[in-house]
C-alpha cells in the first residue's frame, strides 16, 4: 500500500477502504506523506467526493491520530455543541452554563476566531484572568466537581486534521463537504463526545451560503455520528444578519451576561433556549423538547444559569468583579452612534460585512498571530424587517482608532439595505436534521 495508489484511486472516483484511509492519515500524522501528495489527495476528494462510510472512516482515522479523551469514568454521557461559526455568535456563553444548571455536565473545548467569525475563547479572555489553557487534571477536576469547564483545544487533539486543515486553506480545497464534516466531527469524537448538537449556520455571514449546501453538510455529519455510534442532530440556523446585537469580544460578553439575567436580545435568547433544549434531549436529561424547554427556562429565570456562568469564570481564574459589573470590562476610547440616513424598512444587514468590519476594527484576526483588541466592535440596533425613521440609532461603533472608525462607518452603512415596502423578518432556524 502506498500514497500514490490511494491518490490515483480517489482520482478515478473509486471508494477507498478503511485500511487505505487509515494508512494515509497515519502517514500524515507521522510526517511520512509530503504536502504535495496530501494536496493532490485533497483535490481529488474535493472533485470526486466521498461516500458516507468513507467520510466516517476518515473522521475516525483523524480522531485516532492523536490524543483520545475518555470522560466516561467522570460523567456518564458527554454532550457537546458545535457551531460552524457566525457573526455575533456568543451562544456557548449562555448555553453551556444553562445546560449545566439543568444537571447535565458540559465539558467544552473551543477554538479561536479566524476570519470574520469570532472565537469563544477570545470572548472569554475579555474577562481579566480567565484561563483557557488547563491541564488534563484541572479539566477533569472541574468537570467532576462543578459539571462545567471551557478550555482550548490541545494540539494533541486530531493532529492529522490540523495538518490537513492548514493545507486545505492554501490549496483551494476548503469547500469540500466531506473534508469539512470530517474535520468538525473528528475533533468532537477525539474530545470524548457521545452526543453532539451541531449549529450549522446558513447565509451571508456563514461558510455555507445556501440552504442546500448546509443540508448536505448537516446530513453528512449526522450520518457520521450514526455510523460511529454517536447521537448527533443538526440545527440549520440563519446567519444572514448578526445573531443578537453585539459583535466584538467584550461587547458580546456583556450581551451574554444580559441574556443570563433575562434581558438579552429576543433573537439571541430564543436561539440559546432552542440549542440548550436540544442538548438536554440528546443528553437524555429530557424526554422531549417541550420538557427540555421548561427546564431551560426555569434555569434561566431562577438565576441558576447565571450562577453557573459566574462559577465558570471564578473556577478558571477570571475576576468575577468584571462579570458582576460588566461596565468594568474593556471599553473602547471612541464610541459613535450612527443614525439611520432615511425612513424605511431594513431589507438586509449583511452579516459578513459586519463581521469583516469588526475584524478591521481589531476585534478579530486575519492571521493566527494577530493580536485582538477586546474592547472594539459593533452593536447593531435593529433586525431585518424593522421599520425606522431617519435619525433613529442604527448602529454603534466602538473603536480605538479614528481612521478605522471612519472606514467602519461607511462599510456598515453599506451593509444596511433599505426598502420602502414592508419586509418580513428572517427566521431563526430552517430545520432540524436527526
Amino acid at each position: 500500500m502506498n500514497a500514490v495508489d490511494i491518490i490515483i484511486k480517489k482520482r478515478d472516483k473509486k471508494e477507498l477502504t478503511r485500511e487505505e484511509i487509515d494508512f494515509f492519515i497515519q502517514g500524515i500524522a507521522r510526517n511520512e506523506i509530503p504536502d504535495y501528495q496530501l494536496a493532490a489527495w485533497a483535490m481529488a476528494v474535493l472533485l470526486n467526493g466521498m461516500t458516507d462510510q468513507e467520510t466516517t472512516d476518515l473522521t475516525l482515522a483523524m480522531a485516532h491520530s492523536g490524543q483520545m479523551i475518555d470522560l466516561s469514568n467522570v460523567i456518564p454521557n458527554e454532550v457537546d455543541k458545535h457551531s460552524t461559526g457566525g457573526v455575533g455568535d456568543k451562544t456557548t456563553l449562555v448555553v453551556e452554563p444553562t445546560v449545566s444548571a439543568c444537571g447535565l455536565p458540559v465539558a467544552k473545548m473551543s477554538g479561536r476566531g479566524l476570519g470574520f467569525s469570532g472565537g469563544t475563547l477570545d470572548k472569554m479572555e475579555s474577562i481579566p484572568g480567565f484561563r483557557t489553557k488547563l491541564s488534563d487534571d484541572e479539566f477533569i477536576h472541574l468537570l467532576k466537581t462543578t459539571g462545567l469547564v471551557l478550555a482550548g483545544q490541545t494540539a494533541d487533539l486530531a493532529p492529522a486534521d490540523g495538518k490537513l486543515y492548514s493545507l486545505r486553506d492554501v490549496t483551494g480545497t476548503v469547500p469540500s463537504i466531506p473534508l469539512i464534516a470530517s474535520s468538525v466531527m473528528s475533533k468532537k469524537i477525539a474530545g470524548g463526545a457521545h452526543a453532539i448538537v451541531l449549529d450549522v449556520k446558513v447565509g451571508l455571514g456563514a461558510f455555507m451560503k445556501n440552504l442546500d449546501d448546509a443540508r448536505q453538510l448537516s446530513n453528512l455529519m449526522v450520518s457520521i455520528g450514526r455510523l460511529s455510534g454517536r447521537k448527533v442532530i443538526a440545527l440549520l440556523s440563519d446567519m444572514n444578519q448578526p445573531l443578537g446585537n453585539a459583535v466584538g469580544n467584550a461587547l458580546e460578553v456583556k450581551e451574554a451576561i444580559a441574556t443570563l439575567h433575562g434581558h438579552g436580545p429576543a433573537d439571541f435568547t430564543e436561539h440559546c433556549i432552542e440549542v440548550a433544549s436540544h442538548m438536554l434531549v440528546v443528553g437524555d436529561k429530557a424526554v422531549n423538547l417541550d420538557d427540555a424547554r421548561k427546564l431551560v427556562l426555569e434555569a434561566l429565570n431562577s438565576g441558576r444559569s447565571w450562577n453557573q456562568f459566574r462559577t465558570l469564570v471564578s473556577n478558571q481564574g477570571g475576576d468575577t468583579a468584571y462579570v458582576d459589573d460588566p461596565e468594568k470590562l474593556p471599553k473602547a476610547r471612541l464610541i459613535e452612534i450612527v443614525p439611520a440616513p432615511i425612513d424605511g424598512y431594513l431589507k438586509e444587514i449583511n452579516a459578513q460585512t459586519v463581521g469583516e468590519t469588526s475584524v478591521e476594527l481589531g476585534a478579530g484576526r486575519v492571521k493566527k498571530s494577530d493580536e485582538i483588541d477586546p474592547a472594539v466592535g459593533i452593536v447593531i440596533h435593529h433586525k431585518v424587517g424593522d421599520s425606522l425613521k431617519k435619525g433613529d440609532a442604527l448602529f454603534t461603533i466602538h473603536a480605538n482608532d479614528e481612521k478605522k472608525l471612519t472606514a467602519a462607518r461607511e462599510r456598515l452603512l453599506g451593509a444596511h439595505v433599505w426598502s420602502s415596502e414592508k419586509v418580513e423578518p428572517l427566521p431563526l432556524f430552517y430545520g432540524v436534521i436527526k
